[in-house]
């Protein structure tokens, strides 16, 4: 019984350590240069209607252009840096990138903006390792997505929504 208990603890213990490991693929990898992340509504007026931001190892910048993101390339924005404060309430969102985009063959996942409900843009790049560095378009309807990327879309708006604050 003793035998049975010590296995336990310790896989409970390499679980726990192993998942500590993901924060530093993104902090301490020199090869990730930088996350974009944002979202759009294309039935809207005002400033507010896309708000796309890049993150990188140190700074947090809000895009200037405002432009509504495209399904055929990456965004290119104009990027001004925030203050450390703001990405210091942002930073940990690095950790919360499901790795299962990397597999989708489709840079648009679900309807993103299809019926006015709005989309989310979200782009990874990585130096010299196109394999984890891409760009892709989430629906934020519920319905039209996998549980995982839902997750994700959801701590994008709320990163927005405290950016904002």
């Amino acid at each position: 019984m003793k035998s049975f208990a010590f296995y336990i603890l310790s896989g409970l213990c390499v679980i726990a350590f192993s998942s500590c490991e993901k924060s530093d693929e993104f902090a301490d990898n020199g090869e990730f240069e930088y996350m974009i992340f944002g979202d759009f509504y294309g039935k809207c007026a005002g400033e507010g209607c896309v708000e796309i931001f890049k993150i990188d190892n140190e700074h947090l910048y809000e895009d200037t252009t405002d432009v509504y993101p495209s399904w055929e390339h990456p965004y290119n924005g104009v990027f001004i840096q925030l203050p450390d404060e703001k990405f210091q309430l942002v930073k940990d969102l690095l950790d919360a990138f499901p790795v299962e985009l990397y597999a989708e063959p489709e840079t648009s996942i679900g309807m993103p903006d299809a019926g006015d409900w709005g989309g989310a843009y979200v782009e990874m790049k990585f130096k010299n390792d196109p394999g984890r560095s891409g760009f892709w378009l989430l629906d934020q309807l519920d319905e039209n997505m996998p549980q995982v990327y839902n997750e994700f879309v959801d701590r994008i708006n709320e990163k927005i929504t405290l950016i904002h604050q």
